[in-house]
């Protein structure tokens, strides 16, 4: 799979095309697909980086070591690790 950079340029490029509105209806519909999973892509790593980021500020803090997070469905610590 493609790191979160490439997926940004690649989510970047579907706007522009998309914005050019030079595009049939099924080309729109299939670029707007297509840059809905590379946003949800880009989302879910972001979401994990901050989660990661979280713990890390948390055992400078002595509080917690780095351990693996329980993310739920909507981007929020589980109850465990907050």
């Amino acid at each position: 799979m493609a790191n979160f950079e490439e997926q940004l340029t690649a989510l970047e490029t579907v706007v522009e095309k998309l914005e050019r509105g030079d595009l049939s209806l099924d080309e729109s519909v299939r670029l707007f697909e297509e840059g809905v999973k590379l946003s949800n892509a880009c989302k879910k790593e972001l979401e994990a980086a901050e989660g990661k980021i979280q713990v890390l500020v948390e055992q400078g803090k002595g509080k917690k070591g780095v351990e693996d997070l329980d993310m739920s469905e909507n981007g929020q610590l589980g109850d465990d690790e907050e």
